[in-house]
């Protein structure tokens, strides 16, 4: 968000709990850090297998895909048609998640011998994405199976068409289930309620490595390909791009996944990958999970949005290098109208929160208009939930229906409160902690009503607070190479695996600079001094503070993420501060905790 808009609140420092026992025996154990033992005791591990297996699961470590209930009957229906030369549609929703799953076992089963065609979900505002404008398609082109990626857990009526036309349907999809289940030949989905299979946090494209992977298995079993011919590895890029720009929870199996997957993404052997991130204008050694979920997921998940997600599979499918230069040079091209159409209605959200402070009285945002295009809503939903910590529903209205994009905090499921109103509402689904919706427009007052309800009944004021979960109190003499080497342990990060949060307490050295050029996005540069190392760390969108710093001799407790930078070829610490206090004026020297 701008500067125009209202400010959060200040957040929460939620300290760590200390158990120095098994600290140490964490350090002792595995040769660590205490910095690390420490962030591992307040992430909550309490076993060394745990440890262990966060630390160095290797592909190996990855699950049998057979634990899922019905892989065996997904891969039967899959070497039957192999077998009898019976084409597959694969349909896949049009988010980088769908996007990339489709891709994967598009490409995977036309290389085991596989007749295969796609069709990807296309944006719209009265709809939640389903599989029957994909019929047409299947019934032209005769196929006799469907496969369904990301998507399909919830389309009942829609699979029960499929299945009357003579078309077989195996979902692969990782949303949440109704009550009712589709009747198909199998469902593959970690978070069914009979579910055997240990992971629950794969994502829509980590479902379908695990179907190429049981498919992978009977065919090399059976002797019909060659161990040789398949490497599944070489998927391990769209794996990890789709489960980072889902947002899908950096541990278990998603870990792995996405530790491998960007060292894949490196090696630029995806040419239409490999052109996108130029275009992007990224340094493909330089990618890590920030950067592919801020500037090469946002290009694709914009086709998805305002444009054609065909494209993206198609870039992501592209052997010609020519080709995929033009592809990718489009698809920056429609990013720029996307953020376009993003800025515009960022100002106009902003602008009614602004001229509506009472909106903040309530505990969960509800905003809707007739002017928001329904491919950009879930980005502003996002932001706004993040911002405010609040659960946020935004609804692009268009001819009397609206499509709602909602994301919310662990305090607030969605789910349950969408069933709530169940009776107002065309279509919903997906998790309890982003989900998406179709009302009528006529219902949309009463929805508010009733949500705003639920969301002040059940949410305390802490609730809706930001949090800062400080992993460990240092000085900055822990701050050696050797504990700064051993935080790459803990990376990937992303959902449920944040970059360490650190906290001290330190002099400034001298007082702070004002960098960037827009005040309200201005930063500050702070310089912090204790036992006579002084450290440079940048606090961001905090220029407004430097008035009450003129003084250098304040003490500061700081809530930060170190950093290592490389300037003119050499490697030096900066903190990225969170936050901070001003304790108080130093009159002897710093005291640290």
């Amino acid at each position: 968000m701008h500067g125009n808009k209202p400010k959060a609140e200040k957040p929460i420092w939620v300290h760590p709990k200390n158990n120095a026992k098994l600290k140490q025996s964490i350090v002792k154990e595995f040769k660590l850090h205490p910095v690390i033992a420490q962030i591992l005791v307040s992430r909550g591990f309490r076993t060394f297998e745990d440890i262990h297996r966060f630390l160095y699961s290797k592909l190996p470590d990855l699950h049998d895909p057979y634990l899922f209930n019905e892989m065996n009957l997904a891969v039967d229906r899959i070497c039957e048609a192999r077998k009898k030369g019976e084409k597959i549609i694969i349909y896949g929703d049009n988010d980088v998640d769908g996007m990339t799953g489709t891709t994967l076992l598009t490409e995977f089963l036309r290389s085991a011998d596989v007749d295969v065609i796609y069709f990807v979900a296309s944006p719209s505002s009265k709809k939640k994405a389903t599989l029957i404008e994909a019929l047409d398609t299947a019934l032209e082109n005769d196929c006799k199976v469907l496969i369904s990626v990301d998507v399909g857990i919830t389309a009942t009526k829609e699979i029960a068409t499929f299945v009357s036309k003579g078309i077989d349907v195996i979902v692969t999809d990782h949303h949440e289930p109704n009550e009712v289940l589709p009747k198909c030949t199998a469902l593959l989905n970690p978070k069914l309620p009979n579910n055997t299979y240990p992971d629950r946090n794969l994502t829509g494209v980590g479902v379908a490595f695990k179907l190429a992977h049981g498919v992978t298995i009977r065919l090399v079993k059976e002797g019909e390909l060659s161990p040789k011919k398949i490497d599944l590895k070489r998927y391990l890029d769209l794996v990890a791009l789709g489960t980072i720009s889902d947002m899908g929870a950096l541990i278990g199996e998603n870990r792995i996944f996405v530790r491998y997957g960007l060292e894949q993404i490196k090696k630029g052997k995806r040419i239409g990958l490999a052109k996108l991130i130029s275009v992007c204008d990224v340094n493909p050694n330089e990618l890590n999970t920030f950067i592919v979920a801020s500037r090469i997921g946002p290009p694709l998940n914009s086709l998805g949005r305002i444009a054609n997600a065909n494209d993206g599979v198609k870039l992501l499918l592209i052997r010609n290098s020519n080709q995929a230069e033009k592809l990718a040079q489009e698809l920056g091209l429609n990013n720029i109208e996307r953020q376009k159409i993003e800025r515009n209605m960022t100002e106009d959200v902003e602008n009614i929160l602004k001229n509506n402070p009472q909106i903040f009285e309530k505990k969960a945002i509800i905003l809707a208009s007739e002017k928001w295009h329904p491919g950009v809503i879930p980005i502003i939903a996002t932001r706004l939930s993040k911002y405010y910590n609040r659960p946020t529903f935004i609804i692009a209205i268009n001819e009397k229906f609206g499509k709602g994009s909602i994301r919310s905090i662990p305090e607030f499921p969605l789910l349950p409160a969408l069933k709530q109103c169940a009776d107002l509402l065309e279509n919903f689904g997906g998790h309890d902690i982003a989900s998406g919706m179709i009302i009528k427009e006529e219902n949309i007052p009463e929805f508010t009503k009733r949500i705003l309800d639920i969301a002040n009944s059940s949410l305390k004021d802490k609730d809706i607070k930001n949090k800062l979960n400080i992993d460990a109190y240092v000085n900055f003499e822990d701050l050696t190479y050797d504990c700064l080497e051993s935080l790459h342990l803990l990376e990937p990060h992303g959902n449920e695996n944040p970059a360490p949060l650190l906290f001290t307490e330190a002099k400034q050295a001298w007082p702070p600079k004002v960098i960037g050029k827009m005040h309200e996005k201005a930063h500050l540069k702070i310089y912090l001094e204790q036992k006579d190392r002084v450290l440079e760390g940048i606090a961001l969108n905090r220029a407004q503070d430097s008035s009450k710093m003129r003084n250098k001799d304040l003490k500061l407790e700081v809530v930060f993420t170190p950093q290592i930078d490389v300037f003119q070829s050499q490697s030096y610490l900066r903190l990225l501060i969170r936050d901070f206090t001003i304790k108080s004026e130093e009159k002897k020297g710093p005291k640290t905790r």
